[in-house]
């Protein structure tokens, strides 16, 4: 019971604020003050007065009836983060090229952990409903991104995706290690990944690799489109062309460089 847990005792203050902005996600958007508790195991009154606290500087917002929500002053300060702010500053302008050329979802990602963390999305009217958003997160082996930053990531992060699994999201969802490594391969070949309704029925994506000065992949930029006759190979030029023009001028912008890598844990790496 969250009320009588011991996990939470020696443990920081900084660990339990951190805890309880980690409960809330794409599909916990609001939250209530026993599902906080719930979620990370801190007693109901331990719970409830850094609630309280977070709510008065800003970082939670109180919901409609007794939830809880992030607060405007987590997004303030994420639009501060330097490195991810300048990438999409940079890549915005071939992403709206892109956009303009095939009117179909535009992304632009990077890898946090063992997984594709959204830094920009752009989509149309008319373009297919995706899982994906800005700032959310969806896992490396099912995505075109994903795959592109698997595919240039140290062996370790692979060694950590496949052992936390496979999930198979459709039926076309690669889902066996051997699989994985030979789609990997062709990804580090062509420069090229797609992903052909791996992740949600009826949606495909093509990506490529976005690559600071040193030759580091920092990011990919993928076009996804609904599943239809036209084949999807003929989206790889465009794609690749804007994701090399990011690149050109991602590697003139001055002092910029990526995160130091962490295994398994860095936002931006290197191969």
């Amino acid at each position: 019971m969250a009320g009588g847990s011991t996990q939470w005792q020696g443990r920081s203050v900084i660990s339990k604020v951190v805890s309880l902005l980690d409960a809330f996600g794409p599909s916990t958007p609001e939250l209530s003050l026993s599902d906080l508790a719930r979620i990370t195991g801190l007693p109901v009154s331990t719970t409830y007065r850094l609630a309280a606290e977070l709510v008065e500087w800003g970082g939670l917002e109180r919901a409609d009836g007794a939830g809880y929500r992030i607060g405007m002053r987590l997004w303030e300060l994420g639009t501060l983060a330097p490195r991810a702010g300048t990438l999409r500053t940079v890549a915005l302008p071939f992403m709206q090229d892109l956009y303009e050329a095939t009117r179909e979802n535009v992304h632009l990602a990077v890898r946090d952990g063992i997984e594709a963390l959204y830094v920009e999305t752009i989509a149309g009217r008319g373009s297919v409903r995706t899982r994906s958003r800005r700032g959310g997160r969806l896992p490396l082996h099912a995505t075109g991104v994903g795959k592109v930053l698997l595919a240039h990531a140290p062996p370790d992060v692979l060694h950590a995706v496949l052992d936390a699994g496979l999930h198979r999201y459709t039926p076309h969802t690669i889902s066996t290690p051997g699989h994985l490594r030979r789609a990997l391969a062709d990804v580090r070949r062509t420069g090229i990944a797609y992903a052909r309704e791996e992740m949600s029925g009826g949606s495909l994506s093509v990506a490529a690799p976005v690559t600071a000065a040193d030759g580091v992949v920092v990011a990919a930029l993928a076009v996804v489109r609904r599943s239809g006759r036209v084949d999807l190979r003929r989206l790889a030029p465009a794609v690749r062309t804007a994701a090399l023009s990011a690149s050109r001028a991602l590697q003139e912008r001055a002092g910029w460089a990526p995160a130091p890598s962490r295994t398994g844990e860095a936002t931006i790496h290197s191969h």
